[in-house]
């Protein structure tokens, strides 16, 4: 039998999941942008760093509906 975890659990993953990938993301963008675009053209510069600080919000995003759902109660026999 699975044991389900309460909303209040879920939370508490997805707090830390968040604080440990956020600077993880944070370094990884810096480290791609510093090695790919130093001799790229302004522009090129501003979409990337753009595009990069808020591609870090679709992994988080889609784990706040799973974060809020409620356990699912088994059905009686």
């Amino acid at each position: 039998m699975e044991m389900a975890l309460s909303v209040r659990v879920k939370k508490l993953i997805g707090a830390m999941v968040t604080l440990v990938w956020l600077p993880i993301y944070a370094l990884l963008a810096m480290a791609v942008g510093v090695r790919v675009l130093p001799h790229a053209g302004g522009l090129a510069q501003f979409f990337y760093y753009a595009v990069a600080g808020m591609a870090w919000i679709i992994p988080i995003g889609l784990m706040f509906p799973w974060m809020s759902r409620e356990p699912q109660r088994p059905k009686p026999r």
